[in-house]
C-alpha cells in the first residue's frame, strides 16, 4: 500500500495530524529548522553577493537522517510547515536535504489543524514559494550581519556576552528613552473641585468645569480660593441634563499582537508565556471525547480577517444561544496598510461550539484561560453593539459650571460573551432641570502631573506594532532577548533599563544611530515585504544595508573607548581589605575583590534600597527576584527577618495607623499607600 510522508515542524502538531490522516500517511516532525547559517562564524560571503553558507544544525543528524530514510520509501512527500516565511524557508531547506525538484509540488499549508483543513491542504499541494523564502533569507542574513559585525564591538569595548540586533537594539531604544523622560519630567501642579450633592438619599459628585464662556484649568490654590468664596453657602442649580444613546462596538479577532496585549493585560500573562500556551492550543490538546485537536486556528497573523464558513458556524451558535438579535455578522474590510500580511485569518477558535466551559476539563488552567479568551473574543466580534444610556448634567453657580455624568446599559450585546470590556452601571438620582442642589461637602484637591508610565510587555508589543518594527513571530522573544542580556529588568510589570542597557544604547546611537533609528528599522521590514512581493530582489536590499554598516563599524572601531562597568563599591574584602567592585557573570551581577587576581574572594550582590528593615529595623531593605523573575522585597537579614513585600517600602510609618508605607505603581501613576489593607490611607507620589 501506498505510503505518503508529511513532514511538519513540532512532534505535537505531528501526533495530531497522523490521527486525521490515517495509515496511507506517515507524518515526522523537522523539530524546527534543519538548516541554518553557523554559529562559529559569518556565514555570508559579502564578496560573493551575500551568498549565504548553510550547515546541518548540530544535533539534528539522528532527525535529518530519520526524515531522508522515511523519503525514499514515500511515493509522495508534503512539506506542511508553518503557512509563514519562516515555515516557507524551513520547507526550502527540507527540500534541499530531500532532494526535491524545485517545480515539485510538495507544499502543503493550513490555517487550523481540523480534520478538514489537513485533507483539504493534501488535495492542494503547490510550489514552494521562492519569494516568502527570499524575504526569510534578507531577514535572517541582516540580523546575521548586524549582530555577527556590532556585537563583537561591544564584546572588545563592554563586556562578552553582549549583543546587538535589528529589532533588539531599537526595542531597548524605546524603553531607554521613556526612563529618560520618566528622570526629565518636570510635575506641573493642577487642582479639582469636587462638589458632593444630596438628594434624598443619594449622594453624588459634581465635578468644576469652567465658567460660561469657556473651559478654567485650575493651576494653583490661589486660584482655587477665589472661585470658593465666590460659591460659598449657594446651592447649585440644574441647568441642563442631556441624556444620549451610546452605542459600543464589538472589539476585532485576535492579531498576534493584540492577543499578547489582552492577555498581558487581562490575565497578567507574559507574551512568551501567551505564546507558549497559544502554540500548544493550535498544536492540539487532547479533548475527552474527541482525541487529540487544534483548538484554535494558527497564531502568528497580523490579520483580523475571518473566513465565511466561520462567520456561517458563528452566526449559527449565537443565534441558538442568545437569540437573533444578537448577531450583527462581520464585514471582511479591504486592507489599507501594505503592512498587513492577510494571507490568514484572524486568531480563532476551530469549532465555535467547542465552548470553554465544554472543553474545560481536558485543558489545564493556563490554557482555559487563554481559550477563554480567544474564544470569547472572536464570538464577540459577530455580535450587535452593546447600547449605553448616557446621561450629561450641566448645573451652576453663580457664572461656574459643574458638570456630573453617569451611564446605563440598555443592552448588553456583545458583552454577553465578552465581558472584559463591561463596565457597571454609573446611576444619577432621579433629578430635573432648573432644580436645587445643597452642596454637602466642598472637595477642593490638589494634583500633579505624572510622567509618562514606563512600558509593559503589552505597551511595547502595541508601540512596536504601531511603528512597525518587528512582526507577530518576533515580539515575544525580542522582549526574551533583552532580558536575557540584562538591557531591561522588570520592576512588577514595568520594564525598566538597567544601567547596562542604557550604556548600550548610549554607544549604539553614538556610532550606529542609522541602525537604531525608528523609521529606518521600519522602513527595512517594508523593504522585506517587497521581497516577498516580488518587487525587490533579496541581495539588493542587504546590500542596501550592509554598505552604510561597512562604514560605520569602521569608524567605530577607531572611536568607542574601552568602557568599564565595573563599580567600585563601599563594601570590604574580608579576606584581603580591598574595596569589592560589581561585575557581571553569566548569572548575573556579583560582588568580587578589586585585587583579583591576587584575591579570588566572591560574594552575591545584595541589591540595597538604602531603607531600613520596618520588622526589625536593624537589616536593610534589598531588591530580590522570584523564581520566576518577579521582583519582591526582602530584609538584607534572611533568614534572621523573613520581611517580605511585593511593594517597595517607603521608610516611613503610616499617619492614621502607624503601619510602614510602601509605593503602589498603576497604569497612570504611582501612589503611596499603608501596607495594611484595613488602612485606608494613601497619598500622590514620583515614580521612585
Amino acid at each position: 500500500m501506498a505510503k505518503n510522508l508529511v513532514i511538519v515542524e513540532s512532534p505535537a502538531k505531528a501526533k495530531t495530524i497522523g490521527k486525521f490522516l490515517g495509515r496511507n500517511y506517515i507524518v515526522k516532525a523537522s523539530v524546527g529548522h534543519v538548516r541554518d547559517l553557523p554559529k562559529s562564524k559569518l556565514g555570508v560571503d559579502i564578496e560573493n553577493d551575500f551568498e549565504p553558507y548553510y550547515i546541518n544544525i548540530r544535533g539534528k543528524g539522528p532527525i535529518i537522517n530519520e526524515l531522508k530514510k522515511e523519503a525514499k520509501k514515500a511515493d509522495k512527500i508534503f512539506l506542511a510547515t508553518d503557512p509563514d516565511r519562516e515555515g516557507e524557508a524551513i520547507s526550502w531547506h527540507l527540500a534541499y536535504i530531500l532532494k526535491l525538484e524545485e517545480c515539485q509540488n510538495c507544499r502543503i499549508e493550513f490555517n487550523e489543524i481540523t480534520k478538514d483543513a489537513i485533507k483539504k491542504a493534501i488535495k492542494n499541494p503547490r510550489t514552494i514559494d521562492k519569494k516568502l523564502v527570499d524575504a526569510q533569507q534578507a531577514r535572517r542574513i541582516l540580523d546575521r550581519l548586524l549582530g555577527y559585525k556590532i556585537s563583537p564591538l561591544l564584546w572588545q569595548k563592554i563586556r562578552k556576552g553582549l549583543s546587538a540586533g535589528r529589532v533588539q537594539s531599537v526595542a531597548t531604544k524605546i524603553i531607554c528613552d521613556r526612563e529618560k523622560e520618566i528622570k526629565e519630567f518636570i510635575p506641573e501642579e493642577y487642582w479639582s473641585i469636587d462638589l458632593v450633592c444630596k438628594t434624598f438619599n443619594d449622594e453624588f459628585e459634581f465635578k468644576f468645569y469652567g465658567n460660561e464662556n469657556k473651559k478654567i484649568d485650575l493651576k494653583n490654590k490661589e486660584q482655587v480660593d477665589a472661585i470658593l468664596d465666590e460659591i460659598k453657602d449657594k446651592n447649585l442649580i440644574v441647568e441642563k441634563i442631556e441624556v444620549k444613546e451610546r452605542k459600543k462596538s464589538p472589539p476585532k479577532p485576535f492579531t498576534t499582537s493584540i492577543l499578547q496585549q489582552e492577555a498581558a493585560n487581562k490575565l497578567g500573562f507574559s507574551t512568551k508565556k501567551t505564546m507558549i500556551i497559544a502554540q500548544q492550543l493550535y498544536e492540539g490538546i487532547e479533548i475527552k471525547g474527541e482525541g487529540t485537536v487544534g483548538l484554535i486556528s494558527y497564531i502568528r497573523t497580523d490579520s483580523q480577517r475571518i473566513s465565511e464558513e466561520a462567520i456561517s458556524k458563528g452566526k449559527e451558535y449565537i443565534t441558538d444561544s442568545f437569540g437573533d438579535k444578537y448577531f450583527k455578522g462581520f464585514e471582511n474590510k479591504k486592507l489599507k496598510s501594505k503592512k498587513v500580511q492577510d494571507a490568514h485569518e484572524a486568531i480563532r477558535p476551530t469549532s465555535v461550539f467547542r465552548t470553554p466551559d465544554f472543553i474545560k476539563d481536558s485543558l489545564n488552567n493556563d490554557q482555559y484561560k487563554l481559550y477563554n479568551l480567544i474564544w470569547s473574543r472572536f464570538v464577540a466580534s459577530l455580535m450587535e453593539d452593546a447600547i449605553y444610556e448616557n446621561y450629561n448634567v450641566l448645573a451652576k453657580i453663580g457664572n461656574y459650571i459643574f458638570k456630573t455624568s453617569g451611564h446605563k446599559l440598555k443592552f448588553d450585546g456583545f458583552l454577553k460573551v465578552y465581558s472584559f470590556s463591561s463596565k457597571e452601571d454609573k446611576l444619577i438620582p432621579e433629578i430635573s432641570e432648573g432644580i436645587e442642589l445643597k452642596v454637602e461637602k466642598v472637595l477642593p484637591k490638589q494634583h500633579f502631573t505624572q510622567p509618562p508610565a514606563r512600558y509593559t510587555e503589552a505597551s511595547l508589543v502595541k508601540t512596536l506594532e504601531e511603528l512597525g518594527i518587528g512582526r507577530p513571530s518576533t515580539y515575544a522573544p525580542t522582549i526574551a532577548t533583552i532580558l536575557a542580556r540584562e538591557y531591561v529588568e522588570k520592576n512588577g510589570n514595568s520594564l525598566v533599563p538597567t544601567e547596562l542597557g542604557m550604556l548600550v544604547t548610549e554607544i549604539m546611537e553614538e556610532n550606529f544611530q542609522k541602525f537604531v533609528d525608528l523609521d529606518f528599522t521600519a522602513e527595512m521590514e517594508n523593504m522585506l515585504d517587497l521581497v516577498e512581493e516580488g518587487v525587490k530582489d533579496w541581495k539588493e536590499v542587504v546590500k542596501q544595508v550592509y554598505e552604510p554598516l561597512e562604514e560605520a563599524i569602521e569608524i567605530a572601531k577607531e572611536r568607542i573607548e574601552k568602557v568599564s562597568i565595573e563599580q567600585e563599591t563601599d563594601e570590604i574584602c574580608e579576606k584581603c581589605g580591598s574595596n569589592m567592585v560589581i561585575k557581571y557573570g553569566r548569572f548575573g551581577k556579583f560582588l568580587a575583590c578589586k585585587n583579583y587576581p591576587e584575591c579570588k574572594n566572591t560574594k552575591p550582590l545584595l541589591n540595597k534600597t538604602g531603607i531600613k528593615c520596618p520588622k526589625c529595623e536593624e537589616g536593610e531593605i534589598i531588591i530580590r527576584k522570584s523564581k520566576k523573575g518577579r521582583v519582591f522585597y526582602g530584609c538584607s537579614k534572611y533568614p534572621e527577618c523573613d520581611f517580605v513585600s511585593w511593594n517597595k517600602p517607603t521608610g516611613e510609618k503610616c499617619e492614621k495607623c502607624g503601619e510602614y508605607l510602601v509605593y503602589k505603581e498603576t497604569k497612570k501613576e504611582q501612589k503611596i499607600i499603608c501596607s495594611n489593607k484595613e488602612c485606608d490611607f494613601e497619598k500622590k507620589s514620583k515614580i521612585s
